[in-house]
């Protein structure tokens, strides 16, 4: 049983323990606040109590209530993702203590731990805690008043979400004094949620308004009816831009059709899944699909590979063997990296192309095949042509139906839905259960420019679903680790002043130097002096490294006895 101690740490204490300003992070540049991996706003209060005041009165008291609880309690749930993270294997009090100093330091309300008693092992749980300061209540007595209603909605729901998710039960805080009461104070008691007497108060944080989810649903089967005719039979194949769209509209129009489709777009974009899903969705689909890399191969080994090899043939042709050509008879050959082929392996394919058959090596034999062609090149083959490095009668057989698939960073948008199908394909893989993505995550993958494309999009949420800890959200540095940092930041300083990392290193600087006293025109000298020295004497170099024009930087030095 772990009970509340009497001389608990001090708010300022323990900030400073778990470090929680590094956490917080203001990239001005793009407009973006984080805490931690979550991302934050930082809105007016007023706007706030705005809208909650029009969810009062447009649902009534009972479901803007019961919005409001589950509101909170989701951002609870964040907050105690965090704590565990801060904390890792620390004391338990300590994790339930840094959700009343996470609530505070986001600015809801300053919140004091007044009862505690946690027993992990026998599930037990009893909190209460005091407010003050709640946004909450201000922006509530300011719209409606004084009155009967315990309000502090939210806030009661974040203390909910937060304990319920560090303590793995169900957890319900409710407040039993409030200031909209008329009380001196506000303050809440929580206890597992099958302990409550008021059951209805505990169903408020489940959604509980049926004709509303009846609603939701018809419109969610009628969308999903939509999307599944728009995407018929799309299988691998994730996206919803345009850019995707047009490459799909194309590859769907062709798949029933015998022509040879040539697949074009950068290294790992996905050209494999496309002529995969047009062999799927073709009258050959009960038939082979056979793929070789043409670039994977070894040239003098290339035409033994696409047309076979007759016993024989040269040292080490023990029996006779098929090409794959022959293997994908009746079926679907997809020849990717076709720019990479030999200029002999490019005047057998041009023959099989043209004739329909294929002569094994050191055969004079010929073999009918009946094959539908994918190729693909990640290469510009006019430019190849030009250089002649690749056959324009060759080209041109293969280019019937061009395909250009687009690099993933102009298709942005499809991100979130493709890692969401990487995440549920290799999450069982590593028997994980994962949440999904971290807000940082999430904007990582957006600002990301993605050299590799798809596949390097699939091999980095790979490794963040091996990394993630079972039943947590996939970090920024699961996906990333410290290959890509943010840049433009700022932090909250000591004082709560906003200011870069840099300037909080050199206002720690400048304080051990006024601490240790501080001559300004000496150093300023000593500065000068050093900066010249590092230049070799050129003055030039030098302001630069003191961030001044030479101009300065000689007037100064003249200045000096």
């Amino acid at each position: 049983m772990l009970e509340f101690p009497g001389d608990t740490m001090p708010a300022q204490k323990l900030m400073e323990q778990f470090n929680l300003r590094s956490h917080l992070r203001f990239n001005i540049e793009e407009g973006n606040i984080w805490l931690d991996e979550n991302r934050m706003l930082l809105l007016h209060a007023s706007a706030l109590g705005a809208l909650r005041k029009e969810l009062i009165q447009s649902l009534g008291i009972q479901r803007a209530k019961a919005l409001l609880l589950r509101m909170g309690f989701e951002s609870g749930q964040r907050d105690a993702e965090l704590a565990r993270k801060l904390t890792g294997s620390g004391e338990p009090y300590d994790v339930f203590q840094i959700g009343p100093q996470l609530h505070a330091f986001e600015g809801l309300v300053k919140a004091t731990i007044t009862e505690a008693e946690i027993d992990w092992e026998r599930g037990s749980f009893l909190g209460a805690v005091d407010w003050q300061g709640s946004w909450e209540a201000e922006s509530h007595i300011q719209a409606f008043g004084v009155g009967d209603e315990a309000a502090c909605w939210t806030l009661a729901g974040y203390a909910s979400g937060y304990v319920t998710r560090f303590f793995n039960r169900f957890v319900v805080f409710r407040e039993e004094q409030c200031l909209c009461c008329g009380d001196d104070k506000c303050s809440i008691v929580g206890k597992p949620a099958e302990e409550w007497e008021d059951q209805e108060y505990v169903k408020l944080f489940k959604p509980d308004n049926i004709d509303r989810e009846i609603r939701e649903l018809q419109d969610e089967v009628s969308s999903l009816r939509e999307t599944l005719c728009h995407q018929r039979g799309r299988g691998d194949l994730v996206g919803e831009s345009q850019a995707f769209r047009n490459a799909f509209n194309l590859l769907e129009r062709a798949a029933d059709s015998p022509i040879n489709v040539l697949l074009l777009g950068e290294t790992g974009v996905g050209k494999e899944v496309f002529a995969h899903w047009l062999h799927k969705h073709s009258s050959r689909a009960e038939n082979p699909f056979v793929a070789v890399n043409c670039s994977a191969i070894p040239h003098d080994l290339i035409e033994s590979e696409l047309f076979g090899v007759r016993k024989g043939a040269f040292t080490g042709a023990e029996e006779s063997r098929r090409g794959r050509f022959e293997r994908a008879d009746g079926g679907t050959l997809f020849l990717d990296e076709v720019g990479d082929l030999s200029p002999s392996a490019q005047v057998k394919l041009l023959r099989a192309i043209q004739t329909g058959e294929v002569e094994r090596l050191g055969d004079d034999k010929t073999i009918k095949v009946d094959v539908r062609l994918v190729a693909a090149t990640n290469v510009n083959l006019q430019e190849a042509i030009a250089s002649g490095k690749f056959r324009s009668d060759l080209y041109y057989r293969l280019s019937t139906y061009p395909v250009k698939i687009p690099p993933l960073r102009d298709r942005k948008s499809d991100i979130p839905l493709l890692a969401d199908a990487m995440i549920a394909k290799y999450a069982p893989v590593y028997s994980k259960t994962v949440k999904g993505l971290s807000d940082k995550a999430a904007h990582g993958l957006m600002e990301y420019d993605w050299p590799g494309n798809v596949r390097e999009l699939e091999n980095l949420i790979e490794r963040g679903v091996l990394l993630v800890p079972n039943g947590g959200f996939i970090e920024f540095e699961h996906v990333f680790g410290s290959g890509l940092e943010s840049h433009d930041e700022v932090a909250v300083g000591q004082e709560g002043i906003v200011s870069s990392q840099a300037s909080e290193q050199e206002v720690r600087l400048a304080e051990n130097l006024l601490e240790n006293g501080f001559d300004l025109g000496r150093h300023e000298l000593m500065l000068m002096e050093m900066a010249v020295h590092k230049a070799g004497g050129n003055l030039t170099h030098a302001a630069k490294l003191l961030g001044v024009s030479r101009r300065q930087l000689a007037y100064r030095l003249k200045k000096q006895p």
